[in-house]
């Protein structure tokens, strides 16, 4: 997923972000951002944080809580703990038992980029 478990930038647990975050590279979630999230290559959004916007990236691993919608050009990934409140676009999709997702999923083998 991220280049070689690389990771490019982190807000850490108890930091709250109030606007749009633009990553070139990946980045790992463990406080609270309200805006919208675009990140060139991975996403990770620990257990017990929130995100409320709407999200862009390659992939994602989902533990925490999302309030918006995910695009993707490959893999979600919601982990157990996870909770979802938005509409899912990516080629593959992984939910394990204990996900909460309300929304829709729409999945394509085309990437967003072919359009």
């Amino acid at each position: 997923m991220a280049d070689e478990g690389k990771i490019d930038s982190v807000v850490g647990h108890g930091t709250v972000l109030n606007g749009d975050i633009t990553v070139n590279g990946s980045i790992k979630i463990d406080g609270k951002v309200e805006g919208s999230v675009s990140v060139k290559d991975s996403l990770i959004v620990g257990k017990g944080s929130h995100v409320k916007g709407n999200v862009q990236c390659k992939s994602a691993i989902v533990g925490g809580r999302i309030e918006g919608n995910i695009t993707a050009q490959e893999l979600v990934e919601f982990q157990s703990s996870a909770e979802m409140f938005g509409d899912v676009v990516c080629k593959g999709l992984i939910i394990q038992e204990g996900v909460f997702f309300e929304g829709n999923c729409k999945m394509s083998k085309q990437t967003k980029d072919k359009e």
